[in-house]
């Protein structure tokens, strides 16, 4: 059996993706509207990464479908799941560092 391969995200590997799929000219736009974007598509790709997942997984409860299509959707969604569930908690934790800096 084939070992499931393991991807490592750095934060600057995750700007460059998200730089790379800012294809709506975000520098034109007035500030906060470009990372309000990219935030959007970031947000709506990790649902519909899901609903597939979700979708694809029913199709095999009913019989039908591919078993590896079925596995790679649930195994992409786990993976977006996680990386949301990191950037959350670094940004709480962020927000938490600045609320203890003295003014």
């Amino acid at each position: 059996m084939a070992a499931i391969p393991t991807l490592v995200v750095t934060p600057s590997a995750a700007a460059a993706a998200y730089a790379r799929t800012d294809a709506t000219g975000a520098a034109d736009a007035p500030i906060g509207q470009g990372f309000t974007a990219t935030l959007d598509r970031a947000v709506q790709t990790a649902i519909d990464t899901g609903n597939k997942a979700e979708a694809l997984s029913m199709q095999g409860i009913a019989g039908g479908g591919n078993i590896t299509k079925v596995v790679t959707a649930v195994a992409q969604a786990q993976l977006t799941l996680q990386t949301a569930t990191v950037i959350r908690d670094r940004v709480v934790q962020a927000y938490q560092d600045i609320m203890k800096m003295p003014i």
